[in-house]
């Protein structure tokens, strides 16, 4: 998937947080430390990065008339084994706490909230969004 493209699904998925620009996307995919895995068909794709053994999922994003399919667990399990293999032996993730949907997918995926941050997520005219902070537990394999 090229940066447009990926800018172009963020937006169909995200109004909070914010969607991403082209110009973001092209600068994470810039840097070694990142890592992009995606659908086949472009239905879907989650954005991480390891450093000092620590693993971040940046983004993930999968279309509205393809979710429910197993697509975002596939990813997830595929972004725990690339972030393994570069040597993360924790990961973690904000998640806004309105999003009950991916909320649910990543507990079902053993993720555990770790921390909350309110009112991280801000749009114009909108209650600002508490993001929750998840993650694996230090130590435990990444599944």
């Amino acid at each position: 998937m090229t940066p447009d493209s990926l800018a172009s699904l963020h937006a169909r998925c995200f109004t909070t947080p914010a969607p991403w620009s082209a110009a973001s996307f092209a600068a994470f995919l810039a840097d070694p430390a990142v890592f992009l895995i995606a659908d086949p068909q472009g239905r879907a794709f989650l954005l991480g990065r390891v450093i000092a053994g620590e693993a971040e999922l940046l983004t993930l994003a999968t279309a509205p008339e393809s979710r429910r399919l197993g697509l975002a667990r596939d990813l997830l399990a595929r972004f725990d084994r690339q972030a393994q293999a570069r040597g993360a032996t924790t990961a973690f993730l904000e998640v806004a706490e309105t999003n009950t949907a991916a909320r649910a997918l990543y507990a079902a995926a053993g993720w555990q909230q770790a921390g909350r941050r309110p009112g991280y997520y801000r749009a114009a005219g909108a209650t600002p969004v508490a993001a929750l902070i998840l993650c694996k537990s230090p130590g435990a394999p990444l599944t």
